[in-house]
């Protein structure tokens, strides 16, 4: 049997009693990282020979994985941390097994974006898991153009050096809405922390993130209007134009400033 096995994404206890004995009962684990893989087994006494399943390599490892299996072989195949395939090696194989005709099954346990869904506080009853962006600019602007209208919580990973720029995009193309920031899951220094995409986020950026974003408001009529109409409508319902700008804009999508310079003499 074939066992893709969730594990910890960062307590080692956070590790089934099933995933324990499938990984024991094992005759061959495959891993993103054979080295980190063995920090789990050694924590809990378990000896395996463990084979790589990267992101170079998924097609030679599937392969393997298929011919051990029809060997009558245990094999177990694990990423770095959480659920395989899920923004981890793995799908490849899931479709040269699905081709073959070869059964498989999957062992549930941690994954990072559900957990940093519950932490953000975001409405999470519809919600788009985008995962990791595109590197290239221009991509990554496309891609997130797709989603722009889209209603539900979106769901984004980031390497730390990629957090300043992916938010920075996400507030060029979605314009102004509440945002979450996740990292260390599980992990003495957890942090969840809320912001707006104008802010971005403060501090130093270290660990894997879950970025998510709300979802886009309902088309609010009075965006129909040019922004000077749409201040005056609401300084004519009697609000201060300060007060007027500052619902203009969260109307809009914008910032006050953008509207500024349109309501000078209002």
């Amino acid at each position: 049997m074939i066992s893709f096995v969730a594990t910890p994404i960062g307590n080692l206890k956070d590790i089934t009693l099933r995933a324990l004995e499938t990984l024991r009962a094992a005759d061959v684990i495959f891993c993103e990282d054979t080295r980190h893989t063995l920090k789990l087994l050694t924590a809990y006494n378990i000896k395996k020979p463990l084979l790589s399943c990267h992101k170079f390599n998924e097609r030679e490892a599937a392969e393997k994985i298929l011919a051990a299996s029809r060997e009558g072989k245990e094999v177990a195949i694990v990423s770095d941390a959480g659920m395989p395939v899920i923004s981890d090696p793995g799908n490849l194989v899931c479709r040269t097994l699905r081709e073959a005709g070869e059964p498989y099954t999957v062992l549930p346990g941690a994954c990072a974006f559900v957990c940093a869904l519950v932490l953000s506080a975001l409405p999470a009853d519809r919600f788009t898991f985008i995962g990791f962006l595109p590197d290239k600019a221009g991509e990554r602007k496309e891609l997130l153009a797709r989603y722009k209208v889209s209603r539900e919580t979106l769901v984004f990973h980031a390497a730390p050096q990629d957090v300043e720029r992916d938010i920075a995009d996400l507030y060029e193309v979605f314009g102004e809405r509440r945002a979450c920031a996740v990292r260390e899951i599980s992990k003495i220094h957890e942090e969840s922390v809320s912001f707006l995409l104008s802010e971005g986020l403060t501090g130093e950026k270290r660990g894997e993130y879950v970025l998510l974003v709300e979802g886009a408001a309902e088309e609010n009529p009075l965006n129909a209007l040019s922004p000077r109409e749409h201040v005056k409508k609401y300084m004519d319902e009697g609000l201060d134009k300060k007060e007027a700008l500052k619902r203009a804009a969260k109307d809009r999508g914008v910032s006050k400033s953008e509207l500024y310079k349109e309501v000078l003499d209002l």
